[in-house]
């Protein structure tokens, strides 16, 4: 059996403390996170199960407010250490979009259903008063944008708030 990680899902939006769950097996049921961005990371080790490879759900909140991220995506990542020589077991690699990185004193965010004749620039000027802060949005929902002069209507995107 190998690890599972339930949260966060691809592409989530999230912020601080980055919540990490799942289902897990391992040696002594002690396995270990990194969260980066390939510039920082933090790291740290956690317990799940009894120990001798029964399934066990597990549930990490990790404060990340302190690491100097440079970028808006990270990488999410849950293994166990190979007692030999110390590398990556049964590792699961979750990206991840961070907030804090998009919008100042992030907090969550928004739906927004898009409609005809919806463009980023206005959901922009809706949503943080300035229509070339699109940029956030395009950065929140990298799996629907990939041309920022093509959104259509029904799809959903992220709209990032903050403080």
């Amino acid at each position: 059996m190998t690890n599972r990680v339930d949260q966060p899902r691809p592409l989530d939006l999230v912020g601080n403390p980055i919540h990490v769950s799942g289902i897990a097996t391992g040696f002594e049921a002690t396995l270990e996170y990194r969260i980066g961005d390939g510039h920082h990371e933090v790291t740290g080790t956690f317990t799940a199960g009894g120990g001798s490879g029964e399934l066990g759900q597990f549930h990490v909140a990790v404060d990340v407010h302190q690491a100097p991220f440079q970028l808006d995506r990270l990488l999410v990542q849950v293994f166990e250490a190979r007692a030999r020589d110390g590398g990556d077991v049964n590792a699961v690699t979750i990206p991840v979009i961070y907030g804090p990185r998009i919008v100042p004193g992030y907090y969550g965010y928004r739906e927004h259903k898009v409609v005809k004749g919806d463009t980023l620039s206005a959901l922009a000027k809706t949503y943080y008063g300035d229509a070339a802060l699109y940029s956030r949005i395009v950065r929140a929902n990298p799996a629907q944008i990939t041309d920022p002069d093509k959104i259509v209507p029904g799809q959903v995107f992220r709209i990032p708030i903050g403080s």
